[in-house]
Order: structure tokens, then sequence, then C-alpha cells
């Protein structure tokens, strides 16, 4: 029988081995104590296995509260459990309960944090991953040879549904890729979704029309599951080419259900990624989440940039570019570097990651470029070529001067 692996990051008063079993029988047929009907048959065929173990070393106190006598010492280790496919089925949240569920609130664990995990092979039969992803988006959009450059809408809050299209154009003239709402708009009283994607999608089609390039506009949809869907089609009846989803909010079975629609490509916001994320010992690691997030099948997903504004290192960030890249189910996704980039990042980022199958969103930093919208625009592509031509920020600016204004702006040459 096909198993599912994960493997854990754990922190624990007890003997590791003592500690996997409790992960390993709290997530399949066991309990704190025997009862019947759990036969050695049973458990040979449903009992979940503890795979590996590796110790880590010990720590003189608890990461997180157990609620429970302090110890003498804390033991870290990796651990990797298997369970048979039986026990779930070809079910998401039903896997996504196998993997984590109660794991979180046991009182043997002073740390736990999902690393990643391994599906067999049949899976794709049955989730087939990003029906867009890299090259579909870039289909879409006609980019080729480069990142994708695109923005936010901002204000992300108060703009009409004209005053918001009227942007829109601007960005069109001056190159946008793509254009996405902001994770805090969607439906409201002032800006009503179809009076937008009327207004932004009338400009869009006539810049098609005119140039031949068709810029791709996520609208954020994220609602309860009916509102979605009318909004999906909305969009699709527009001539629109893209959705954006807040994962978070929606959950993996409502995200399922947009992807399931398959004509568009669908943007994942990961807003809330923070809460499963920031503590080293808790939650899940990224390679973990955005398997998640495929197997869903998002085609385009967040994953921070480079000196960013959050608390995110540079290196976790890269880690997350190479695991959307790596191929899963057959696929990749298209990250989504953003939060608080502008051009001056493109020549660390293309230096730490030696790709170009990137989203590259920058709002301030296109939309409060000092000479307007446009040449913010304009600037990034130019800061990509300079990237990709292996410049630093302070060779960019001397190979093309017009960059000294978004770094006056921005931040320093050097």
């Amino acid at each position: 029988m096909e198993r599912v692996t994960a493997t854990y990051l754990i922190e624990t008063p007890l003997p590791v081995d003592r500690a996997a079993a409790t992960l390993a029988g709290e997530q399949s047929s066991g309990t704190f104590v025997a009862v019947p009907g759990e036969t050695e048959e049973l458990k040979q065929r449903f009992a979940a296995r503890v795979e590996h173990i590796e110790p880590l070393g010990a720590v003189p106190s608890p990461s997180l509260p157990t609620g429970r006598s302090p110890a003498a010492d804390y033991q870290q280790a990796r651990v990797s459990v298997s369970w048979s496919i039986e026990n779930f089925g070809c079910n998401l949240p039903t896997l996504v309960s196998t993997l984590q569920g109660n794991l979180y609130e046991l009182a043997q664990f002073s740390g736990l944090r999902l690393l990643d995990f391994d599906v067999p092979p049949s899976f794709a039969a049955a989730f087939r991953g990003p029906r867009f992803g890299v090259e579909g988006t870039r289909r879409l959009t006609g980019v080729t040879g480069r990142p994708l450059i695109g923005t936010i809408i901002k204000p992300s809050i108060g703009l009409s549904p004209e005053q918001t299209a009227a942007m829109v154009a601007t960005l069109a003239e001056a190159g946008i890729d793509f254009v996405k709402d902001d994770e805090l708009m969607a439906n409201p009283p002032h800006s009503p979704f179809d009076a937008r994607v009327d207004a932004i999608m009338r400009v869009v089609n006539a810049h098609a029309d005119r140039t031949g390039k068709k810029v791709m506009v996520a609208f954020n949809i994220s609602d309860e599951l009916d509102p979605m869907l009318r909004h999906y089609d909305k969009v699709v009846r527009a001539g629109g080419t893209g959705v954006m989803v807040s994962l978070n909010s929606v959950g993996l079975a409502g995200t399922k259900k947009v992807t399931d629609q398959g004509a568009l490509s669908v943007h994942g916001h990961r807003n809330g990624w923070g809460m499963l994320n920031r503590h080293p010992m808790l939650g899940m690691e990224f390679a973990a989440y955005q398997k998640l997030w495929r197997l869903a099948g998002v085609d385009q997903l967040h994953v921070n940039g480079i000196a960013n504004k959050f608390w995110e290192p540079d290196e976790s960030v890269v880690r997350s570019i190479t695991a959307c890249l790596r191929p899963f189910l057959g696929g990749t996704v298209l990250p989504v570097v953003s939060s608080g980039q502008w051009g001056g990042q493109a020549p660390e980022t293309f230096r730490l990651t030696r790709t170009v199958d990137l989203l590259y969103m920058a709002g301030g930093g296109i939309m409060a470029h000092p000479d307007g919208a446009a040449a913010g625009v304009r600037a990034l592509r130019v800061w990509w070529e300079a990237a990709v031509q292996g410049l630093t920020v302070a060779e960019a600016v001397q190979t093309y001067p017009e960059l000294a204004v978004s770094v006056a702006k921005f931040g320093k040459s050097g």
C-alpha cells in the first residue's frame, strides 16, 4: 500500500523514540490507552510508522509551554513518520488533519514543526496541481526570458472603480505585466466587485486590442464559496485571465473549488502566513506549506522578497523560491516576490536564486516612484536587465543613470 511520509522537527522532555511513537499513534489508530477493537491486525494495516529518527541534541528549557512540570532537559530531533493512503484516500483536508491535527496540542512536545512531506505518485491522478503555473502564466501574459513585473493597487482601500481603472490604464501603457488587488480589497461598498471588474477590464481589453498585450489582473475574489464562484465567472465573462485568493482565509477546500474551474490563473496570497511559521519550533516550513497549495491547484504563490519589510531572513526566502520551482506532481508554481520591494533588490535576488521565473511585485516601489507609476514600471524592467547582467546596485546606476532616481527615493547605491 502506498504511503505518505512527513518529516517533523520535534522537541520533547521524553525519550525521543517514545515521543515519536506518541506522534504516530495520535495521528492514526491509537489513543492514550488501548481500546476494544484496536487489534494487532488493525494496527499493522492502519497505524502510522516511525520511519526515521535523527537526534539533534538537548536544550535546557522548553521552546513552548507544555503545561507540565519542568524537565531536566528537552531533546530535539528530526522524525519521519508515514501513513498508508488507505487511512484518508485522496482527501486534502483529511490529509492535513493527519499531518498536523492535534499534534501541536500534545503535552509530550515543547516544540513541533512540520518540515516537509511527500505523497505517492498516485496522488497526481487526483490532484493535477497548478493548471497554469510558471509556463501558463507566462503564456497568458506574453512574457518570456525575464521576470513578470507586477504591482498592487495602492491605496488598497478607498479608490472608486473608475479611479482604479484609470490607474490600471496608466500601468498598462507603461508596460506592466500584472496588477492585483490588495488582500484587503474584495467586494466593499465603495468599490463593488462587478463594477470594478467592468471598469478595469474595459481599459485592459482596449489596451490588448490596440497593442496585443493583455495585462493580467488578479481580482480578489476571496469570500464565501458561492460569491467566490460568482465573482470568478464574472471575471471570465469580462475577458480576464486571473483571480486572487487569500489562501489562509478561504482554506484548502475553497481554494481547490476555485482552481477546479480551470479557466483562470489563480494567484495565492499567503497573508496570515507568519502565524504558521514565525516561531522556529512551531507550525510548518514553507516547503510543506507550498505543497499543500500546489495540491489545491494554485498557480502563483507569495514567498516574500530579499531584504523584505517583514521578519523573514533572505535565506528563508531563497529556500521558498527554490521549493516553488522544484517539480511536484509534474509541475511548478510561480514564486511571487513581494513585500517592500523595489528595483534595487533585483541584483541580489538574481544573485541568490539564479532564476527569472518570478513574478516580481512592487507596490510602493512602482506607485511611489518620483516620476510616476509609469516610470516605476520602466525602472523595474531596467533593474532586472542589470541584475541578469550580474551588476551590483552601484554598477547598475553607473550603466543606467536613470536608475539613480529610484535609488535616491528607495535606497542607497552600493
